[in-house]
């Protein structure tokens, strides 16, 4: 077990490495020059060039890139073009906010999805199923937009038991993290119904059942823990995708998260921010396929010797 952390863990720094090279030197070429838009369209041409000679523009690629690589290994991400704050502190001030709806969103989704589909197998063939294969389609073909808009109408325009918009008590993170997890948990409730299926039908379940073990027993002790690692899988990706932030629900919910800094920042062309957050949500990526792909090795030992 101690081989397989360690070379997921190297593998990691080399996966880190690799997105922070690309990062740099795609973000270069973004149309548009930071110093001008800054400025805007009345700035002079010796007004554009000071500004981009102090921001360290007008040097070479590769000097930029050492110097990025340099202030990155000291845990300098830089400061903002923008505001002229560290990007750190920007980029902490919006973290948390988008880890709870992440955390919240992902929690339900698990709740929901892992019940939902693991009684679709219990009861295959039956009402029981067929239900929630539909609100699993309902749920996969509603965007996460429109069920976040017909919550706010509900329940907060119409019966006014949520607020519409903000950042800050309990009930400002309800109906964002509905929206999310509705999406999620329909995908991870059909994931865990063909997982449980396949495992309910093999050898070793069925040597279960003519022990005379409940079916209780042959369901949760036997079959659900095998049939989780699909379930892991997806969940660790859209995890992911979730601590990258999500912007449309974020923007509709006027949610102050790392999506809503993303946008910003690349309609302000700058650099060390989208540079920053970009590689703050590749390390987010990274550290959740990491403890995925760990947590396999708890789920099923044979992975571990792989």
């Amino acid at each position: 077990m101690q081989q397989y952390i360690i070379r997921r863990i190297l593998s990691s720094f080399v996966v880190l490495f690799g997105i922070s090279t690309l990062i740099f030197f795609m973000i270069h070429l973004i149309p548009g020059d930071p110093a001008a838009v800054m400025l805007g369209v009345r700035a002079t041409p010796e007004r554009v060039a000071a500004l981009r000679q102090s921001m360290g523009l007008d040097e070479p690629l590769l000097r930029q890139y050492a110097g990025f690589f340099a202030d990155l290994a000291r845990g300098d991400l830089g400061r903002s073009f923008r505001t002229n704050r560290p990007v750190g502190y920007e980029i902490q001030i919006r973290m948390w906010p988008t880890i709870q709806l992440a955390l919240t969103g992902m929690g339900l989704a698990l709740l929901i999805g892992i019940v939902a589909g693991v009684l679709a197998a219990a009861h295959r063939d039956t009402w029981v199923e067929s239900l929630v294969m539909i609100i699993a389609m309902i749920g996969i073909s509603v965007p996460n937009f429109v069920f976040g808009m017909l919550l706010l109408l509900f329940f907060s325009v119409r019966l006014r038991w949520l607020p519409t918009m903000g950042y800050g008590t309990w009930q400002h993170l309800v109906a964002p993290t509905l929206s999310l997890g509705f999406l999620y948990s329909a995908i991870i409730a059909r994931i865990a119904r063909s997982s449980m299926v396949e495992i309910l039908g093999m050898d070793y379940i069925r040597a279960a059942r003519a022990k005379g073990l409940s079916e209780r027993v042959v369901l949760y002790k036997h079959a659900l823990k095998n049939g989780l690692i699909p379930v892991v899988t997806i969940a660790g990706l859209y995890l992911g995708v979730l601590l990258g932030g999500t912007v449309v629900v974020e923007t509709l919910f006027s949610w102050p998260g790392l999506g809503r800094l993303a946008v910003e920042s690349i309609l302000a062309r700058d650099y060390p921010m989208i540079q920053g957050i970009i590689l703050v949500i590749a390390t987010g990526f990274v550290i959740v396929n990491l403890l995925v792909d760990l947590s396999y090795g708890f789920l099923d030992p044979r992975i571990r010797y792989e």
